[in-house]
C-alpha cells in the first residue's frame, strides 16, 4: 500500500440516514468509505477487496451483525466497530466473543466514532506490528509481536487483534496492576469514559483460549496483572 493512500473504511448498515452521516464524517476525516446495506453484500465486499476497517450494525434485514462478524473472522483479522440499538449487555458481549474489536450504542456522537475508528486503526496497522520485533515470555508461553503470534509450547493460538495487544500491554508492565480505565486508554487509546465490560470480555477470551497457560490474574477492585512466572521464580 502506497504511503499516504487513505484507508478504506466499510460501512454496513440499512438505514440510509445513519450510512449517509457517518460515511460524511469519516471522508471529511479523510477515509476513503463504502456503505452497503445487508450482511451478504458485506461478506462479499469484505471478499472482493478487503476494507482496512469495518462498521457494522448488529441489525441487519438478511442476518444479524453476529453473524456477519462470525463469518468475517473465518478468513481475515479486519477491524471491526459493531453499531447496536440495543442496550442489553449480552449483545455487546457476544458481539465481542465472536472477534469485534469494539462496540458503540446508538445514538452515538459520530466525533466519538470517527476517535474510535482512528484509534483502532493506530492499533491495527501492519507498520506498528514491524516495528515491535520483541518477544516476551511467561512459562510456555510466548508472544512475538513482530509476528503478531502467541505459542503455548508448540501450539499456535489465535488471538483477536485486541486480545493480543492487551494480553502485550499486560506482560509488558509485569509487576504492575493496570486498572480497567488505564487498560481501555493503552489497548484501546481512549481518552474519555470507555465501558470496561470491554476489557473483561477479552480478558475472558484470553483466557479461554490461553486455558492454563494465561498469565492474567485479577485483582479484585482495581484491575488486572501478570502472575509470577513460575519457570523464573525464586525458589
Amino acid at each position: 500500500m502506497a504511503t499516504g493512500k487513505a484507508k478504506t473504511v466499510l460501512i454496513v448498515e440499512d438505514e440510509a440516514s445513519i450510512a449517509s452521516f457517518v460515511s460524511l464524517y469519516l471522508r471529511k476525516s479523510g477515509y476513503d468509505v463504502r456503505t452497503v446495506a445487508t450482511g451478504s453484500e458485506a461478506l462479499t465486499q469484505v471478499a472482493v477487496d478487503a476494507p482496512s476497517l469495518i462498521v457494522l450494525d448488529l441489525m441487519l434485514p438478511d442476518m444479524d451483525g453476529i453473524e456477519v462478524c462470525r463469518r468475517i473472522r473465518r478468513t481475515t483479522e479486519v477491524p471491526i466497530l459493531m453499531l447496536t440499538a440495543r442496550d442489553e449487555d449480552v449483545d455487546k458481549i457476544i458481539g465481542l466473543e465472536v472477534g469485534a474489536d469494539d462496540y458503540m450504542t446508538k445514538p452515538f456522537n459520530p466525533r466519538e466514532l470517527v476517535a474510535r475508528v482512528k484509534s483502532i486503526l493506530r492499533r491495527s496497522t501492519p507498520e506498528r506490528a514491524q516495528g515491535e520485533s520483541e518477544q516476551m515470555q511467561h512459562g510456555d508461553l510466548v508472544v512475538d509481536a513482530g509476528r503478531r503470534e502467541v505459542r503455548v509450547g508448540s501450539e499456535e493460538i489465535q488471538l483477536a487483534p485486541k486480545e493480543f495487544d492487551l494480553l502485550w500491554e499486560l506482560l509488558d508492565h509485569r509487576g504492575l496492576v493496570l486498572t480497567r480505565d488505564q487498560l481501555l486508554e493503552r489497548v484501546w487509546g481512549y481518552t474519555f469514559a470507555g465501558d470496561t465490560r470491554t476489557v473483561d470480555v477479552h480478558v475472558r477470551q484470553i483466557r479461554r483460549k490461553l486455558g492454563d497457560a494465561s498469565p492474567i490474574v485479577t485483582v479484585w477492585g482495581v484491575g488486572y496483572k501478570v502472575s509470577p512466572d513460575r519457570a523464573t521464580a525464586p525458589a
